[in-house]
């Protein structure tokens, strides 16, 4: 597996339908137009076979350890705890949220860009990042 990510940070570029996911996976108004308004840089990190993923704002990161293909309990930015498992192929980790509903984001990472494509029900968002420079 080509790890393409490492040592790079990617800062969003565009986003759709974020706030449509967000209002769907529980998220309340005012906490959505918050959320909405800030941009992200995200991170991958890896020690041995522990992942780090990092999602930086400027209220600060929000951190998830890992191991692949194990279920672990992930804190979301709204305090809320829910178990999750992730696994990899190739450069696209796919992050299943185990949650009511059940939801998932597919990140795509390649040489320059990173593609976040989250789905909750018949909802999908689609978030791109670019390395930062």
């Amino acid at each position: 597996m080509s790890e393409v990510w490492k040592g790079k940070a990617y800062k969003l570029t565009d986003s759709k339908n974020f706030d449509k996911y967000l209002k769907v996976f529980g998220v309340g108004f005012i906490q959505r137009k918050l959320v909405n308004s800030i941009t992200t840089t995200i991170e991958l990190k890896k020690d041995g076979d522990l992942y780090t993923l990092v999602t930086s704002t400027k209220f600060g990161p929000l951190t998830i350890s890992f191991k692949l293909d194990e279920e672990f309990v992930e804190r979301i930015a709204d305090g809320r705890q829910l178990k999750s498992i992730i696994t990899m192929d190739g450069n696209k980790m796919i992050h299943k949220q185990l949650s009511d509903p059940p939801a998932t984001i597919i990140r795509e990472f390649d040489e320059n860009d990173l593609v976040e494509t989250m789905t909750i029900g018949d909802v999908v968002c689609v978030r791109k990042y670019a390395v930062q420079k």
